[in-house]
């Protein structure tokens, strides 16, 4: 009896049409068993409930159930209900025969990529970048601390929140960047998103105008430059040397550019303190606004951390951005900007706007998760999963790979990017067919395309990792 009543189905009956109730009531029940809205083992309101919601007798009600019985759609179970039968017929809803009609979305989307699909298909040699090891998400510990905030006593957790963020996370938030990025920023500073994008998205909103120009690294992380560009930002890639961004070669007028300092997306070298300190004084002479994106140099694996953009301005240019994608799931969707005072109540407004929060629960558990330090043991614990991983991945590349791939130098974070003489792309198209997945350095290019493979380390299992490069060598002879 419990099953029927989880199972039964609200029913839309509209009554208007020019059948009589009875045939109306029969053909919309019809209808929607055959195009799959109501599914085999559901079960329908009872009669008396039914006419009394359409305001119809019984009589009614029960001849139109009475002939979808007849048919094969429908039976009644003695003291149970009336349930659409697993003989019934059904087909999918089928999608408008022509795809032009309706509304046209304006012509600047069909310019910009699709997103990509969602990765829950593992390949059997997972390279792709971007990618945490998700099978070490600490999911013990989690069920515990979202367990524990859905008592009664944090039911609050279950209505609107706070558009800046959960007050609690955001205080840890600020005490762990002060602890290991040396971002000293109080709680007041932050703002809880959804990741870079989001951040991005609301610090153009709030500074910048359609037709405003926008600097990008080229090659850069694609999706915060498709942001800039759907807000109607003219956007200008800069190229990337072995320092960083050339900041001789950002336009004049720019009034906004997105960095990634500390580990340079895709190539993964570090902005140098001089290249940094240029970078600060031209933000200073040109009233412009610095988006550091310091994505996942949690994992750093040898060198000396240089001090973040954010910790080396004075004068409110640099918004710092972070994620904990990287660290912990890309499917929590939770990530952080730490704003210059200024700049705080417009980018709450706009985050209001937006999608007025950050999911409640998932920010309560993470604030509870940093302040018993769970995330800071599970960070150290994957910094030497992936420090082995890394270094793995460099010793193969540099032995098999010989004059083909060269790897670029990098210190910190979850890929690792080889440049080459020629396109990968073909190869990395026929070793999908052999379930090696990995990113092609040319999809990070805007302007001058570079050749070369980004290698992710973060998704693959130590042991996969030469079989997958041996079968990538095999692939660039064929």
């Amino acid at each position: 009896m419990g099953q029927s009543r989880l199972a039964r189905v609200e029913l839309h009956i509209d009554l208007t049409g020019p059948r009589g109730h009875r045939d109306e009531i029969y053909r919309q029940i019809r209808a929607a068993i055959l195009d799959g809205r109501i599914r085999a083992g559901d079960a329908l309101p009872p009669t008396r409930e039914l006419a009394q919601r359409l305001i119809v007798s019984r009589t009614t009600v029960s001849a139109a159930y009475d002939r979808l019985s007849a048919e094969g759609f429908l039976a009644g179970r003695i003291g149970a209900g009336t349930f659409v039968t697993s003989a019934s017929p059904s087909r999918p809803l089928e999608p408008q025969a022509d795809p032009a009609a309706g509304v046209a979305a304006l012509p600047e989307w069909d310019a910009l990529p699709d997103p990509p699909r969602p990765f829950s298909a593992v390949p059997e040699f997972d390279f792709r970048p971007g990618i945490p090891d998700v099978g070490r998400f600490p999911f013990d510990t989690w069920r515990r601390l979202v367990t524990q905030r859905l008592r009664a006593a944090e039911a609050g957790l279950l209505t609107y929140g706070d558009p800046q963020g959960y007050p609690d996370l955001r205080a840890e938030i600020s005490r762990h960047l002060g602890v290991s990025r040396d971002v000293r920023a109080g709680a007041g500073q932050v703002v809880v998103t959804s990741g870079a994008q989001q951040t991005t998205d609301l610090i153009a909103r709030v500074l910048l105008r359609p037709g405003d120009v926008a600097a990008v690294e080229d090659p850069g992380y694609p999706p915060p430059r498709l942001a800039l560009t759907a807000l109607g930002i003219r956007v200008a890639p800069v190229p990337v040397d072995a320092e960083g961004i050339v900041v001789s070669a950002i336009p004049p007028g720019t009034r906004l550019v997105y960095v990634t300092p500390s580990h340079q997306c895709p190539l993964g070298v570090s902005m140098s303190l001089t290249r940094r300190l240029e970078l600060l004084e031209w933000a200073e002479r040109n009233a412009a606004v610095l988006v550091e994106d310091d994505y996942d140099t949690e994992f750093r694996y040898s060198g000396r951390p240089l001090e973040p953009l954010h910790s080396l301005d004075s004068r409110g240019r640099v918004g710092y951005v972070g994620s904990f994608s990287k660290v912990l799931s890309p499917g929590l969707r939770l990530g952080f900007l730490v704003a210059p005072p200024s700049l705080v109540p417009a980018l709450v407004k706009a985050k209001y706007l937006a999608d007025w929060h950050a999911p409640n629960l998932e920010q309560a558990a993470l604030a509870g998760f940093m302040a018993e330090g769970g995330f800071a043991r599970h960070v150290r614990r994957l910094r030497k999963v992936y420090r082995e991983r890394r270094e793995l991945l460099f010793r193969v590349l540099a032995r098999d790979f010989t004059g083909v791939l060269t790897p670029v130098p990098s210190t910190a974070g979850l890929h690792l990017t080889a440049t080459a003489e020629r396109d990968p792309g073909p190869v990395l198209q026929r070793a999908r067919q052999h379930g090696v997945r990995a990113g092609s350095l040319g999809n990070y290019c805007v302007g001058e395309r570079r050749h070369g493979i980004v290698f992710g380390f973060g998704g693959i299992q130590a042991e996969r990792i030469e079989p997958g490069l041996a079968c990538l060598r095999e692939l660039w002879d064929a």
